[in-house]
């Protein structure tokens, strides 16, 4: 029985709304995945994201690997128990922390600014694996696509991701080819090493590289399809900009559509406002993102405001005298509860937690409800309406198609 069930599908795009079945619950699609990076989603409690109406988290297994390592988690009974969340859990492999030592974040990478100045450092790529300095001690580690399978297994996550080369963007076609085959034979050992190591009830995926050149990236995710991945997750550098962003995820699920239409699909590394809404509309069915969170330790919230690019910066003296809230209509904790545009600016200035806390619940209010907003629009047939007004900057809290992010649909 395929993992993701299917309950409606848009006519006018690859756009479908699902239940995606794991060990842990199920996850109402399209979705958002919150970053649990080291075993909490940053500044909440397990409860506070649950009450969102979060049905998964993604988990960090680079970092978890490094701290506190997964034996001990393994120990104490998988991710789920170590932190404290009941429901289903994603684990990325670790191929984009490499990337990341090499290169920095994306936005680093196609800027040109190089390393991420956290103290790790690439050693090696090799065939066997990577060999790296650990940011948390200096130590020289080791990393393959079997160490990978094995501490995702340790963790008991739901989804477990192949272990991948993240391609950086500016390499040329002949590296990022070579890459992209590394990619795959590292996807037949993890295949390999999942036969022999039956474990945890758990999903695999392979991830989709293949840079922006289009054959690549058709023929990786058609070896990703063959590999018998239960899901297929798209990742890699996906363009300079949106325009070709888009094009290179519509690469990937045009054939998807063609050779596993019924395979859940998930985009690594993506979640601002209007990417989700695109993305939807491209056909992935999960996403997962670092920016709700961490534009909230920086003073910002998120608004329905496109000309902003949907967020509202708090912190700065504009909003030292706004009474209003962050949002009308919005249930999180800071806008329910009467506090102002005034008062979040007063803690960011101050530099007081409480105030990072706020607009963390916030943000994710936000995403939540906008996915909820996305996927009861493909139920009822009227996602182009509603992802139009989504765009033009109509407040999710008020489309009129939401169902609410914290009950079941």
């Amino acid at each position: 029985m395929p993992a993701l069930r299917i309950i409606a599908r848009d006519r006018s795009s690859r756009a479908r709304a699902g239940v995606l079945a794991t060990a842990h619950g199920e996850i109402r699609t399209p979705a958002f995945v919150p970053l649990a990076t080291a075993g909490a989603v940053r500044g909440l409690t397990a409860g506070e994201v649950a009450a969102l109406g979060y049905d998964i988290v993604l988990g960090n297994t680079f970092h978890l690997f490094l701290r506190p390592g997964g034996e001990l988690i393994d120990r104490a009974g998988g991710l789920h128990r170590f932190m404290g969340w009941e429901r289903a859990i994603i684990t990325d492999s670790g191929g984009f922390q490499v990337f990341s030592m090499g290169h920095g974040t994306v936005a680093d990478e196609i800027k040109g600014r190089r390393g991420n100045g956290s103290g790790g450092a690439i050693l090696a790529i090799e065939e066997d694996g990577v060999r790296f300095r650990s940011y948390v001690d200096g130590s020289e580690r080791f990393i393959s696509p079997e160490i990978s399978m094995a501490v995702q297994a340790q963790l008991h996550s739901d989804i477990v991701l192949a272990f991948d080369e993240c391609t950086p963007f500016h390499v040329d076609r002949d590296y990022t080819a070579r890459s992209t085959e590394r990619t795959h034979r590292w996807l037949a050992r993890c295949v390999r090493w999942r036969a022999e190591n039956p474990g945890p009830d758990s999903l695999f995926y392979a991830i989709v590289q293949g840079g922006v050149y289009e054959d690549l990236r058709v023929a990786s995710t058609a070896a990703s399809v063959a590999s018998g991945a239960e899901g297929i997750a798209v990742g890699g550098s996906l363009g300079a900009d949106k325009a070709q962003m888009y094009e290179v995820i519509d690469w990937s699920t045009r054939e998807l559509e063609r050779l596993a239409a019924e395979r859940p699909r998930h985009l690594l590394g993506i979640g601002e406002v209007d990417d989700l809404i695109r993305g939807v509309e491209l056909g992935i069915d999960t996403f997962d993102c670092a920016m709700p969170t961490r534009l909230a330790r920086h003073g910002t919230a998120l608004v329905a405001d496109p000309a902003s690019r949907f967020r509202l910066a708090v912190d700065r003296p504009a909003f030292a005298a706004d009474l209003a809230p962050l949002a009308a209509d919005c249930p999180c904790p800071a806008c329910a509860g009467g506090l102002s545009r005034a008062y979040l600016h007063h803690l960011a200035r101050t530099g007081e937690q409480t105030g990072g806390h706020l607009l963390t619940l916030h943000n994710l209010t936000f995403i939540a409800t906008l996915m909820s907003c996305l996927r009861a629009a493909i139920i009822d047939g009227r996602l182009p309406a509603v992802a139009g007004a989504l765009r033009e900057g109509e407040s999710p809290f008020g489309v009129g198609a939401c169902a609410d992010p914290r009950e079941g649909s």
